[in-house]
C-alpha cells in the first residue's frame, strides 16, 4: 500500500527502561491486525525485542522498527531502550523521528528517565506526547501523574482524557476532552457510552483548560477566544496540533499497554495531532559546504540518511534509513557522501522488528531498510548525484567506562577483535583502543552492561568468547635528581671477550619524554659505538627502575667511557650502557607518575554535596562550578586509578540524572602509599619470574 508524506508518523516511544514502551508497540501492532497476539516482554515473545540479550535480560538492548497502518496512516514505530547504557539508540532515533510518544508509570513520581526524555523534546522543540501507562495496577493514580508532570513542566502539560476508575481503582474507560465522547473498555476494544455524572464536573472543568491550550497557540483562535466565540471540536484538535508541533504543548493521555486498554485511543491520537515529516525539514550542508535545509518532498532528488546497522553473521547486513526526500527504489544508483562511495540500491525493504517485508518504493518521511549495501555504516549520507548533501553525524555519546579485554582462551584473538569490529557497525558508542602503553586491548563504552552484552552478542553471532577485567594504568617514571652512574660490560671466555664501559648523566627533562645527548671527549668512545649506547638506554626507558613503567622527562649524556681495540662491540656497549641505566636511574631519585584525568560533570544541583564529597574521596580536586537552569557544571581533576567505575557510580548517585566526560589532563607524582604498593608488587612479580 502506498502511503505519501502528509499520512507518515515516525514515531519515537522514548522514557524509562521498564515502564513498558515494548509492550505498548505491541498492542499497537495487535490492534492494526499484523498480529494475532500480544506477546510479553517477561515471556522474551516481543515483536520489538528479538535479539536473544533482550529476551535474556527482559529490557530492550537496541532500538527496532516496525509500521503499521492506522485510519489511512502508516506509523513508523521506533521503540527505543530506557536503561542509561544505551542512550546512543536515544540519539540514533530522534535523529529520523518526527514525533514522541514518552511512557511512564501512573504514579505520582515522574521516573528520571521520563524526565529526561521531556526534557530533551522540550529543550528540542521537539513534538511529544505522554502516555502514563500500567492503568489497571492497583496503585494507579492519574491525577498524581498528571500533578507530577505539571510540577516540572507547568502549562505545556495538557491532559487530553478522564480516566474512568472502577471500584477497585483501575481504569475501565476513559472521557475524550477532545471529542466529548466517553468509552467502555471492553474485550474486543472499546464502546462509547454516556459520560457518567460523576464525571461531568472534572470533564467541564478541562475541557475549558484544553480550550485555552489550543487557543494559546494559534492568534486567530485566541483572537475568538477572548471575543466569547466557541471553540470547535476541529479547531481544539487544530489548535493542540500546533502547540505540540511547536513543542509547546504536551498531550498527556492514559491506558494499560498490558492490557490493551487505551491504546485504540493514543494510536487515534498520533494519527490525529501529530505532525507528518513535512512540518519540519532536515539540516545538511551541500556539495559546497553550505548550510541547506531538506524538506520531505517526494518530487525533489533522493536523499536518505542511515540512523541504524544491524549486522548478521547469517542474513548480512542491514541498513535502517530514513527517506528524508525524493522516492526510494531498486535499481537507484546513490553517492554515500558521508564516504564518498558510490552505492547501487538492489534492496529495499520495510521492517517489523526483525521481519523483512520487500517494498516496491518509499516516498519522502518514509523509513527503510537496505540490505547489501557494501560500505554503509550508521550516520551516513545516502544521494542522488545531481545533488549532493551531507547531513550532520548523530550525536552520539562519548565512552565514559574502559574495561580491559581479551580472548578466553588462547589464539581468540582474532576472533574476538574481528567480532567486535563487526559489533561496532551495529554500535558506534563503543571503541577499541588497542596496544598503548600497557598493551592491552581496552573496550571503551557508556556502561558495564552495555559492555557485558557486547560480551554475550561475541559468543552468540560469532562465536567468539571473551572476558573482562579493569584495565591496568599506564602509570610512568621519572628522575628527580642528576647523578652520573658507570656502566662496565667485560666478559673473557677464550677468543675474543667482550668490553664496554660508559659513564652517563641521568637528568629530570621537562616537556620532552626522552632526550640523548653525547659529551665524549678525545674518543673515549669511539663514535661508531655511540649509536648502541643510546640503543641500550633507550631500550631501558621503556621498563623504569622503580615498578616497571616507561620512564618519561629523562635526558641520558655519554660523557666518558673507555674500550678495547679487539673485545669491544656494539653489543657490548649496549649491554654497558644498560647496567649505567639501572643503576643511575635508581640513585637519581626515582618516583611514579600517575595519569591524572580532567573531568567534567553536569548533576542536578540537590546532588551537589554528595558528588563533591565522592570526588574527595577519589582523590580528586574541584577546579570550578557554574550553575544554570537548576544544574551543577563541576569542573574537576582526579587520578585516573580513581575513575575507572565512575560512570556506574555517578548514575546510582544522581539516580541517572548526572552525567560527565572525562580526558587526560597530564601525569602528575603519584602519592608515597600508591608509589610504595606498585614497587612492592613489581619486585614480587620479578622474584617469582627468577
Amino acid at each position: 500500500m502506498e502511503f505519501k508524506t502528509e499520512n507518515i508518523r515516525n514515531v519515537a516511544l522514548i522514557g524509562h527502561s521498564g515502564e513498558g514502551k515494548t509492550s505498548v508497540c505491541e498492542a499497537m501492532l495487535f490492534n492494526a491486525k499484523h498480529i494475532d497476539r500480544m506477546g510479553r516482554t517477561d515471556d522474551g515473545n516481543t515483536v520489538m525485542d528479538y535479539d536473544a540479550e533482550e529476551a535474556a535480560r527482559k529490557i530492550s538492548v537496541s532500538l527496532s522498527v516496525a509500521n503499521l497502518e492506522w485510519n489511512g496512516a502508516k506509523l513508523n514505530l521506533i521503540d527505543v531502550p530506557g536503561f542509561f547504557d544505551f542512550e546512543g539508540e536515544f540519539e540514533a532515533a530522534m535523529s529520523v523521528a518526527d514525533c514522541a510518544v514518552v511512557v511512564t508509570g501512573a504514579g505520582s513520581n515522574l521516573s528520571v528517565g521520563a524526565e529526561k526524555a521531556l526534557d530533551y523534546c522540550i529543550a528540542n522543540k521537539f513534538p511529544a506526547l505522554v502516555f502514563i501507562n500500567r492503568m489497571d495496577t492497583e496503585n494507579a493514580n492519574y491525577v498524581a501523574a498528571v500533578e507530577a508532570l505539571k510540577n516540572r513542566y507547568a502549562n505545556k502539560i495538557a491532559p487530553a482524557q478522564i480516566p474512568i476508575m472502577d471500584s477497585g481503582k483501575k481504569m475501565q474507560g476513559y472521557v475524550s476532552l477532545m471529542s466529548g465522547k466517553a468509552y467502555e473498555f471492553t474485550p474486543n476494544g472499546r464502546k462509547q457510552i454516556d459520560i457518567p455524572a460523576e464525571y461531568e464536573d472534572d470533564y467541564a472543568r478541562l475541557k475549558d483548560k484544553l480550550v485555552d491550550v489550543a487557543a494559546s497557540n494559534d492568534e486567530d483562535l485566541m483572537n475568538k477566544f477572548f471575543e466569547g466565540g466557541a471553540i470547535t471540536q476541529d479547531e481544539i484538535i487544530f489548535g493542540v496540533r500546533k502547540g505540540i508541533a511547536s513543542g509547546d504543548a504536551i498531550l498527556v493521555i492514559a491506558g494499560s499497554a498490558a492490557q490493551n486498554k487505551g491504546i485504540i485511543n493514543l494510536m487515534d491520537q498520533i494519527v490525529r495531532v501529530m505532525p507528518s515529516p513535512a512540518y519540519k525539514p532536515h539540516d545538511a550542508l551541500d556539495g559546497s559546504g553550505s548550510p541547506v535545509e531538506v524538506w520531505a518532498d517526494s518530487a525533489a532528488p533522493v536523499s536518505a540518511r542511515v540512523f541504524k546497522t544491524i549486522a548478521d553473521p547469517f542474513v548480512g547486513r542491514f541498513n535502517l534509513f530514513k527517506v528524508t526526500s525524493g522516492c526510494v527504489r531498486n535499481g537507484l544508483a546513490l553517492v554515500n557522501t558521508t564516504q564518498d562511495k558510490q552505492e547501487k540500491i538492489s534492496g529495499v525493504f520495510t521492517m517489523r522488528g526483525k521481519k523483512q517485508e520487500a517494498a516496491d518504493f518509499l516516498h519522502a518521511g518514509d523509513i527503510g531498510a537496505f540490505s547489501k549495501l557494501s560500505g554503509t555504516l550508521t550516520g551516513d549520507t545516502l544521494c542522488e548525484p545531481s545533488r549532493k548533501i551531507l547531513f550532520p553525524p548523530i550525536p552520539f555519546p562519548r565512552p565514559n567506562l574502559s574495561l580491559a579485554v581479551a580472548g578466553k582462551a588462547q589464539g581468540d584473538e582474532e576472533k574476538v577483535f574481528s567480532g567486535l569490529a563487526r559489533l561496532r557497525e551495529e554500535d558506534p558508542t563503543f571503541n577499541i583502543v588497542k596496544g598503548g602503553e600497557t598493551g592491552e586491548t581496552v573496550l571503551q563504552g557508556m556502561g558495564e552492561i552495555q559492555l557485558e552484552i557486547l560480551v554475550r552478542k561475541l559468543k552468540n553471532k560469532f562465536g567468539a568468547e571473551a572476558k573482562l577485567s579493569t584495565p591496568k594504568i599506564p602509570y610512568r617514571e621519572t628522575v628527580r635528581k642528576t647523578v652520573v652512574a658507570e656502566g662496565k660490560h667485560k666478559k673473557q671466555s677464550g677468543g675474543h671477550g667482550q668490553y664496554g664501559h660508559c659513564f652517563v648523566r641521568f637528568e629530570h627533562l621537562d616537556g620532552k619524554d626522552f632526550e640523548f645527548a653525547e659529551e665524549v671527549v678525545g674518543g673515549s668512545v669511539p663514535k661508531s659505538y655511540i649509536p648502541a649506547v643510546e640503543k641500550g638506554l633507550t631500550e631501558c626507558a621503556k621498563t623504569g627502575v622503580l615498578a616497571g613503567y616507561p620512564v618519561v622527562n629523562l635526558r641520558c649524556v655519554l660523557t666518558d667511557g673507555s674500550y678495547h681495540d679487539v673485545d669491544s662491540s656494539e653489543m657490548a656497549f649496549k649491554l654497558a650502557a644498560a647496567l649505567a641505566f639501572k643503576k643511575g636511574c635508581a640513585e637519581a631519585g626515582p618516583v611514579l607518575l600517575e595519569p591524572v584525568m580532567s573531568v567534567e560533570i553536569q548533576i542536578p544541583d540537590n546532588y551537589l554535596g554528595d558528588i563533591m564529597g565522592d570526588l574527595n574521596r577519589r582523590r580528586g580536586r574541584i577546579l570550578g562550578m557554574e550553575s544554570a537552569g537548576g544544574l551543577q557544571a563541576i569542573a574537576a581533576e582526579a587520578p585516573m586509578s580513581e575513575m575507572f567505575k565512575y560512570s556506574t557510580d555517578l548514575r546510582s548517585m544522581t539516580q541517572g540524572r548526572g552525567r560527565f566526560t572525562m580526558e587526560l589532563a597530564r601525569y602528575e607524582e603519584a602519592p608515597g602509599n600508591v608509589a610504595q604498593a606498585l614497587a612492592a608488587e613489581y619486585e614480587k612479580s620479578r622474584a617469582k619470574d627468577n
